[in-house]
């Protein structure tokens, strides 16, 4: 029976950068990675923007896949449980050893209590639902999100771009404003509507009925052609339980290394990381993010001293127009928007520091306040223009 030098489970962002960091930092023996996904690994982003908007869906594959040269990837493969005493994997009935183990199993759509189960309800994850949700969307007139989300809001503006006639329900008042802010969340608000679309916020499901009734918490019944959840996500994680890894709300915890324990690491949308720049776990649920970590736990799994020490944060594309977030993302006290022609900062604080900082149209602030985060700058530093820690310095000098 082979031992795996390493196995992967998921082929997300996290796992892929994983498997490749793995191999370029001269990982010992041989790679497996193990997917549920049925597709060769594709990039998630553009799922809810131009692979959504019009005729047949497209999967665009993960770049980052082309260095998986002589990985071994077996797809449809659901992992049942994780073996650290016997250092093994079981999928399928398989008992399959490994001397390193990357988690990445990423997250799954949630589901809303009191939606029948034979409710046409679509969600938006994989590849998989990108194709029920644009043959639903093709043969329908109208269509509900419920979730005002970075997902919900994309997807919402691309189905309004195939010329739907798009409804998103909420429970906020305003779109992202509970996380971001309410001139964020107006912002947000400007650019649903500005495509057509109808917000209807501070209101809740109360119940979706097969096929396609809603039902909201004001008394309003809606019968859409459509319905897309996009409601958050969850931790594919239910199968590590009992396994003796240690979980925070389904997350495998693991330090700033990404090592859960000796020789077994998790990364991306299942892991909560330590973030050595932070000086606390962070959550994260973003791309990027997860492709960084995952690169972590590759380097790590193969001896190599890695850290994650970045950052986190995303790109939103709601039609043509792109928000920029870089920040610790787990609160804020203050917060100071900054208005210029055509664009928006908002300067987010917390205890006097400056914690994350959103963009719209504004590249300079991000970039600069990108850097002022992870330098833990006051808060005012960031609405006052001041430069990052050594920026400028060479030329002074010469």
């Amino acid at each position: 029976m082979t031992t795996y030098g390493l196995i992967v489970i998921g082929s997300g962002p996290a796992g892929v950068a994983a498997a490749a960091s793995y191999l370029e930092a001269d990982g010992e023996g041989p790679v497996l990675l193990l997917t549920a996904d049925e597709h060769p690994p594709y990039e998630r982003p553009p799922l809810s923007k131009e692979s959504l908007r019009g005729g047949e869906p497209e999967l665009t594959p993960n770049a980052s896949a082309d260095g998986l040269d002589g990985v071994e990837i077996r797809l449809g493969t659901t992992v049942d449980a994780v073996d650290l005493d016997a250092r093994a994997v079981r999928a399928g009935g398989e008992e399959i050893p490994f001397a390193s183990l990357v988690l990445a199993p990423g997250a799954h759509p949630r589901v809303l209590d009191g939606v029948d189960a034979d409710a046409e309800v679509r969600v938006l994850r994989t590849y998989a639902d990108l194709e029920r949700l644009a043959e639903s969307a093709g043969h329908a007139r109208t269509a509900l999100v419920v979730g005002s989300g970075f997902i919900g809001c994309e997807a919402a503006v691309s189905l309004a771009l195939r010329g739907l006639d798009v409804t998103v329900v909420s429970s906020e008042a305003t779109p992202q404003a509970d996380r971001l802010g309410e001139r964020a969340g107006a912002l947000v608000e400007d650019l649903l509507v500005g495509h057509g679309i109808t917000l209807r916020g501070g209101v809740q499901i109360s119940g979706i009925r097969a096929p396609r009734t809603v039902h909201l918490d004001d008394g309003t019944t809606l019968e859409p052609d459509l319905v897309l959840l996009a409601v958050g996500v969850e931790p594919s994680t239910s199968w590590l339980e009992g396994s003796g890894l240690q979980l925070h709300e389904g997350r495998v915890v693991v330090d700033e290394h990404l090592r859960a324990e000796d020789g077994v690491f998790a990364a991306g949308d299942a892991a909560r990381t330590h973030n050595a720049t932070a000086g606390r776990p962070i959550p994260v649920e973003h791309w990027f993010d997860a492709e960084t970590m995952g690169s972590v736990a590759g380097a790590g799994a193969a001896g190599q001293d890695a850290t994650w020490d970045s950052v986190p944060g995303f790109w939103s594309q709601i039609g043509e127009h792109w928000l920029k977030y870089a920040a610790w993302g787990d609160g804020h006290d203050e917060l100071e928007a900054v208005e210029r022609p055509g664009g928006l900062t908002v300067w987010y604080g917390r205890e006097g520091t400056l914690v994350g900082v959103l963009t719209y149209n504004a590249d300079d602030d991000y970039e600069r306040g990108e850097q002022l985060v992870a330098q833990a700058a006051p808060f005012a530093a960031g609405p006052r223009g001041d430069q990052p820690e050594g920026e400028g310095e060479e030329d002074e000098e010469g």
